[in-house]
């Protein structure tokens, strides 16, 4: 009799046991639910934030240069007019640049915050990714240093291309250096590691930590207003982060370097 009570003691336990662990697995799977929750609110409202700064200020000034060339195009020399058209042609580059992020933005899954992927080769990503760039700013001094060993990983490339697109552009516009802009991948076990690193004036030590929040602007951002960093560096977290990755900023001895790492495994296309 004893010991069939010492069982049924041992399975009380056992039962109370399974039961507590079971509680405290679910309260953890929704404390990381509102977690994650939370990070896309954070996001969402960051990259709102940005596009309240890096939109206007480019339909500002294309609304007063049009509105010059339209009252005054009669008394304005051949160079003054061509000139006002160019800066109409820049800021409406920029502008599609902008809605080309926030669709990308849209590629993400909300209810998970996490990608499609399948197995694409890393040195042709970084070639398209160049490609794309010189298209858009064919004067753009970038030197691409491709991996020497052939590697796929599991990425949705268009996304990650569009990261790159918006590493090199933020480097052309805000480094302030005709030095060339370096461009390349390291292959690690299970990781693989871009770089886009320049040689120009750096990163503000108190914007570290902020750059990928949506509002990272930079001191010579104030010239040329439209060409903030916000949206693009937002965007650039949002979709590593999807990947399961991870982005940084740092400064070197001289200019700044961007990374972001990607983890090597099997692809998840469904």
């Amino acid at each position: 009799s004893r010991g069939l009570g010492d069982v049924y003691k041992r399975q009380l336990i056992t039962s109370a046991t399974a039961s507590m662990l079971k509680k405290q697995k679910a309260i953890a799977s929704e404390r990381e639910r509102k977690l994650a929750e939370a990070e896309r609110e954070k996001i969402h409202a960051n990259l709102l934030r940005a596009v309240s700064h890096d939109l206007r200020t480019p339909l500002t000034s294309i609304i007063g240069s049009s509105a010059s060339y339209l009252d005054d195009a009669q008394n304005m020399s051949e160079q003054e007019r061509m000139e006002l058209i160019s800066n109409i042609n820049e800021d409406a580059q920029w502008l599609l640049n902008m809605v080309e992020n926030l669709l990308t933005v849209t590629r993400i899954r909300n209810d998970s915050a996490s990608v499609n992927k399948s197995l694409e080769p890393v040195e042709e990503v970084m070639s398209e990714a160049v490609f794309r760039l010189k298209k858009r700013i064919p004067d753009a001094n970038i030197r691409v240093l491709l991996p020497e060993e052939f590697v796929m990983i599991p990425m949705d490339a268009t996304l990650i291309e569009q990261v790159l697109v918006n590493l090199m552009e933020n480097a052309v516009f805000h480094a302030g250096s005709t030095e060339p802009i370096e461009c390349r991948a390291e292959i690690g076990r299970d990781t693989v590691t871009f770089f886009v690193t320049d040689q120009g004036v750096g990163i503000d030590e108190d914007k570290l930590e902020t750059i990928f929040d949506g509002t990272g602007q930079t001191e010579n951002s104030s010239a040329d207003g439209h060409k903030g960093m916000g949206i693009g560096l937002s965007i650039c977290k949002t979709i590593i982060v999807a990947h399961g990755g991870t982005i940084s900023a740092r400064n070197l001895e001289r200019g700044a370097q961007f990374g972001f790492t990607l983890p090597r495994g099997e692809a998840n296309e469904d």
